[in-house]
């Protein structure tokens, strides 16, 4: 058996068992009811997948192990083991023997899928509460079963025994092994990453940690490592056809006149058309790649829609604003502009980026006498169950979705996109499609995250303090699509097939706690230069418009510091007041050995020209500071990351191992956006659609050192770590590149041409 057959395996068969254990909160029911088989059948049987029932996240399998059903998935970065800490440490059970089980519809709740680095901070809560409220519920059942006070018992591996008489014992699979427990469970009543219980049971406090806080390794790394593991573009299902999209060489042309004629070579090949929505199907994949080339179609004389690339950034800044906001308002700041000394301001423009997975999206989908079973690789895959059901106008009950790992994401990539493609397949043709996107489909038509520009201004008074500070940002939405893909509008097939479209508006704002007494904070949406199935519509990246934000603020910050004559460091901590930031900040330079000064340095001799520079955010809770160290190429006008010092405090570790990969995950991914990455198009489409016109960091760039200061804070619950690193990268890059230059680019990405023409 496949593990991907394992995946299939019923909720009842997972927690198989005789009898049923049935309890109400703090009030365990008589052990002759518990015990008797007759009596507890008759209560009734498995509880219905609800976020009231303690079963919908837990099960004591009859050997004990424990199935935790955690409505997340785990994108690669250790998610899962994290979580299962949480819950051993709260059962008192071995680490081995928990098995996290994820984003299996008709298994798990929809806690949100992978979204917002809340995995631990939402997620992992919720299972640590209810990994405690199990524990209470089992040491109550212990104390009628040993005929001891609760308070008098210890639990340890699962075996619950009377403190002052060890031999006196019993463990959670005599107590409840293969049954359920019923117990109901306080609940907010908010579905997705807010989703939240509550019961009676008290958290273990930090001191009495056995698990979390240690560094267990991941379980996945060795499938990986030797090509065993199980992708979502190894499944196969019987009977199982393979699909292939066709999209027209003009954004926004439908297809007017199709040949099927042209295609009749290829066993099983067929067409399936629904208003632009074109694809083919063939008994064999390569025979409906073959298809796809060489079908003829007539395309609608659409007007090309795109702005040219050169006119991007003005495009922007003279378009109506969509929506506004003014997130904060602190102060006066156009007076306290009227009284400055000296006023500095600058801009800075960010492209347009491609979530440019390493392989395109595949997804397989099943539909049958109204039902329909979904393989996805998506981050949220329980959002794309729903959009597959509203496509294919079924009830949501009617769908099972079943996530397995695909090529990675870390936003809203085109993986539900492929879902959607391959449920609209399966209806018309009437057998499971398996849908691979091709590597031009990956780049060219995944949602995007969106190119903006940020002005930023300051006020001066005589001494060089800040009196005002002024930041705006304006730019493409990065909902203009939701993340979550749970409506066809949100969705590429939606589009074609004409549905009724709601574009989003939402922006942000710096993530930092800079203390100037007058602050304005403001953002402006524009409407995309195409409305429906366009190349260019964005959607959440990893870090979801941090970067480009946070290189604005944070080498303004920068420019701050040279205005003033200040040392980069000592100029922020000159304007925060939270320990936090002060300590992240205080921790990286002192790891690195910062050494005060002016930047830039002093004039370098030679073509390899050194720097370092500095830049701090918060995010969600999390605070980090980076300090990077660059060699430039005066001649080639190449950078190269060598060096990053990252200090990170995101509140409690669970893993600290784990943590350092997922940091380290970030500087690699965040150096790649800040210096190569940069979607390239035309006003009819996109042209950098693969890894030559997409350039992104390579092996002989990749640095030298990330090294990582974790301050660990057991008292304060944990936050996320999946992006926080990613967002202060590209401002450090810059200002490094500022400290060894003395040249200031405010466009990104920091390209070796780009970087060449400033020198000169």
């Amino acid at each position: 058996m496949t593990k991907m057959e394992k995946l299939q395996l019923t909720r009842r068969s997972v927690v198989q068992g005789a009898g049923l254990f049935v309890f109400s909160i703090g009030v365990p029911v008589g052990l002759d009811t518990m015990l008797n088989i007759q009596s507890a059948m008759a209560q009734g049987g498995k509880p219905a997948l609800v976020p009231t029932e303690l079963d919908s996240y837990l099960a004591i399998n009859a050997d004990g192990s424990v199935n935790v059903y955690f409505g997340k998935i785990d994108g690669g970065q250790g998610t899962d083991v994290a979580v299962g800490q949480m819950v051993a440490e709260e059962l008192d059970v071995p680490m081995k023997s928990v098995k996290v089980i994820m984003g299996d519809s008709t298994l798990t709740l929809n806690q949100g899928g992978a979204s917002g680095s809340n995995g631990v901070q939402l997620g992992g809560m919720q299972m640590r509460r209810v990994a405690a409220e199990a524990r209470q519920v089992l040491v109550n059942a212990a104390a009628q079963k040993l005929n001891v006070p609760a308070e008098k018992l210890v639990v340890n591996d699962g075996i619950v025994s009377v403190s002052d008489n060890p031999a006196q014992k019993v463990s959670y699979a005599d107590l409840i092994g293969g049954r359920f427990f019923n117990v109901k469970l306080e609940w907010n009543g908010k579905i997705g990453n807010e989703l939240a219980t509550t019961g009676t049971a008290k958290l273990k406090s930090p001191d009495q940690y056995k698990i979390v806080g240690k560094s267990i390794p991941r379980s996945d790394i060795a499938d990986k490592l030797y090509g065993t593991y199980d992708y979502v573009t190894d499944i196969k299902l019987p009977g199982m056809v393979h699909g292939r999209m066709i999209r027209p060489p003009v954004a926004g042309a439908v297809p007017e006149k199709i040949d099927e004629s042209s295609i009749k070579e290829f066993p099983g090949a067929r067409v399936v058309q629904i208003n632009g929505f074109l694809g083919v199907i063939a008994d064999k994949e390569w025979d409906a790649v073959k298809a796809a080339q060489k079908l003829k179609v007539q395309w609608s004389d659409a007007k090309p829609a795109l702005p040219e690339q050169a006119a991007l950034y003005d495009t922007i800044r003279k378009a109506t604003p969509r929506k506004s906001e003014v997130p904060t308002n602190k102060g006066n700041v156009e007076e306290a502009f009227k009284t400055a000394a000296k006023i500095v301001e600058a801009e800075y423009e960010w492209p347009y980026q491609s979530h440019a997975s390493m392989g395109p999206a595949c997804a397989v989908v099943s539909f049958k006498d109204g039902a329909a079973e979904v393989w996805t690789g998506s981050q949220k895959p329980h959002y794309v169950g729903d959009g597959v059901a509203a496509i294919l106008d079924i009830p949501v009950e009617k769908v099972h979705t079943i996530w397995a790992m695909g090529p990675g994401s870390y936003g809203r990539n085109e993986a539900g996109d492929a879902a959607m493609d391959a449920a609209v397949l399966s209806k018309a043709v009437g057998k499971p499609v398996r849908v691979q996107w091709m590597r031009n489909e990956g780049h060219g038509w995944d949602p995007k995250a969106p190119a903006s520009i940020h002005k930023v201004r300051a006020a001066l008074d005589a001494d060089g303090k800040v009196i005002a500070y002024d930041y705006y940002s304006k730019g493409y939405s990065r909902v203009d699509v939701n993340s979550n893909e749970s409506k066809p509008r949100d969705t590429l097939a939606g589009h074609l097939m004409g549905v009724e479209l709601k574009s989003g508006d939402n922006f942000g704002v710096p993530g930092e706690n800079y203390t100037f007494e007058n602050k304005r904070v403001a953002w402006d949406t524009i409407a995309p230069p195409l409305e429906r199935a366009s190349p260019l519509r964005t959607s959440h990246m990893r870090d979801p418009v941090g970067p480009q934000i946070h290189f604005a603020s944070e080498s303004f910050i920068d420019e701050l510091a040279v205005a003033t004559n200040s040392d980069p460091i000592a100029f922020r901590l000159k304007y925060l007041t939270n320990e936090r930031d002060i300590a992240v900040i205080k921790g990286a330079a002192e790891r690195a050995k910062w050494e005060p000064r002016v930047s830039p340095r002093k004039e370098q001799s030679g073509d390899k020209l050194l720097g370092r520079g500095f830049a701090y955010a918060t995010r969600g809770g999390t605070r980090v500071a980076i300090i990077a160290d660059v060699e430039v190429d005066r001649k080639t006008g190449k950078v190269w990351g060598r060096k990053y010092t990252v200090a990170h405090d995101c509140g409690q570790i669970i893993n600290p191992d784990t943590l350092k990969r997922v940091i380290e995950g970030n500087i690699v991914q965040s150096t790649s956006r800040a210096l190569w990455e940069e979607v390239k198009f035309d006003p009819k489409s996109v042209t950098s659609i693969d890894w030559l016109t997409y350039p992104i960091l390579d092996m002989t760039e990749a640095p030298e050192t990330v090294d990582i200061v974790l301050i660990n804070r057991p008292t304060v619950n944990p936050s996320g770590a999946g992006e926080g690193a990613t967002r202060p990268t590209a401002a450090a890059l810059a200002n490094a590149i500022f400290d060894a230059t003395g040249v200031r680019i405010r466009r990104a990405p920091l390209t070796p041409e780009r970087v060449k023409a400033s020198l000169a």
